[in-house]
């Protein structure tokens, strides 16, 4: 019942009603909102909370998404979203991975991986990351690969 990787930041997340689809399970869009509290939560813990975001005008923005739905989670399920800091240039761009699997079994549901791009939240543009996040979205080791230009 390992993750992927190791020290994974994680969330849990318990499903609700309102994810449910027609085809009850849990809608494809839920798992993309399970990322961005992952990301979030994980961002807070390395220092970079959303506070600090707004007083800097400064964020970084999904410019990729990229999530492959291996399970369907069902109502009653608790999961588990794990995310990992795969990349960074430290100036502009940074890439997480994730793995979202279902607590009770260890069965994973879905992988992801997002690229973001650091942005001007008043112009809407990119622009190089502040110090506090180049420090904060270091890649953990083993994940490193060349980020794309």
């Amino acid at each position: 019942m390992d993750f992927d990787h190791p020290a994974p930041h994680v969330v849990e997340i318990a499903v609700q009603p309102e994810d449910i689809d027609a085809y009850e399970h849990v809608n494809n869009a839920v798992y993309l909102t399970w990322l961005d509290r992952a990301a979030w939560s994980h961002s807070g813990a390395l220092g970079v909370p959303l506070e600090q975001c707004v007083a800097l005008r400064r964020g970084m923005a999904a410019q990729r998404i990229e999530i492959e739905y291996l399970r369907a989670a069902v109502r009653g399920d608790v999961v588990q979203a794990a995310t990992w800091i795969a990349d960074s240039d430290g100036r502009l761009r940074a890439e997480r991975r994730f793995q979202v699997r279902r607590k009770g079994d260890g069965q994973t549901l879905a992988r992801a991986r997002i690229d973001y791009v650091c942005i001007n939240l008043d112009s809407g543009r990119a622009v190089r990351m502040p110090d506090s996040f180049a420090r904060a979205y270091v890649p953990t080791p083993h994940l490193t690969r060349k980020i794309r230009s």
